[in-house]
């Protein structure tokens, strides 16, 4: 792991009622800082819409950024072009089905190794998800069966995009809390983020991590206690 490890974690992509990856633009230009003009973009966590159509939506959105995307599903040889990649964006969709494709074709340690010497991370959602030690605080369901829950291991905590603490009338079940202490009762050496709608972090391992936008995070520990951050 190198000082220069910059990793760009959205809980979201869009917000109803916006165009497709409105409200995070002005912190990808900050955080990319006009170093970069190329993005290999990775659509493997798309099930309910095609890899061409999900590529569609990226180019159009980052192309008012300045930023030229390729996709993965179209390179012959992916390995080779991760070992190529100056950025990589990872998109949102099931977390299983992206962590599933990545093992197949081999790409899983490649990108590791090539985020953790410096290029640059993009991720939402799902794409957030897989930058964690694991991916066990998912959202998502299991739809296909990945060779191991083990992820990039890019950064020492675990994420819950996508958080809220909504309780519905009459629901009888467990909440998103219920369930994240759940997993630190049986995993009680971790530490979980909870990452509401519109919030991005940025981070830096193993320097710093800094909230970029958003309303306030929820930081879980063993004891079961949270602890609200910014």
């Amino acid at each position: 792991m190198t000082e220069t490890t910059r990793l760009l974690l959205l809980s979201n992509s869009t917000m109803p009622g916006t165009p497709f990856f409105t409200w995070s633009k002005s912190y990808v230009t900050s955080f990319l800082a006009g170093k970069v003009s190329d993005v290999l973009f990775i659509p493997w966590a798309g099930v309910t819409i095609s890899f061409d159509n999900y590529l569609g939506f990226v180019k159009e959105a980052f192309a008012t950024l300045g930023l030229h995307v390729r996709s993965l599903h179209h390179e012959k040889d992916a390995v080779a072009a991760v070992a190529d990649a100056s950025c990589f964006v990872v998109g949102g969709g099931n977390t299983f089905a992206l962590l599933a494709r990545l093992y197949e074709s081999g790409v899983l340690e490649h990108l590791r190794e090539r985020v953790l010497a410096g290029a640059p991370y993009i991720g939402w959602s799902a794409g957030a998800n897989i930058a964690c030690p694991t991916i066990m605080t998912t959202n998502d369901m299991p739809v296909v069966q990945p060779p191991s829950l083990r992820a990039l291991n890019l950064i020492p905590f675990q994420l819950n995009p996508h958080y809220h603490e909504l309780k519905f009338a009459n629901q009888g079940g467990e909440t998103r809390a219920d369930r994240l202490n759940e997993f630190l009762i049986l995993n009680p050496t971790r530490l979980v983020l909870g990452c509401r709608k519109v919030c991005c972090w940025s981070v830096t391992v193993p320097n710093s991590i800094c909230a970029a936008k958003g309303l306030r995070g929820c930081l879980w520990r063993a004891s079961l206690l949270k602890t609200w951050c910014r």
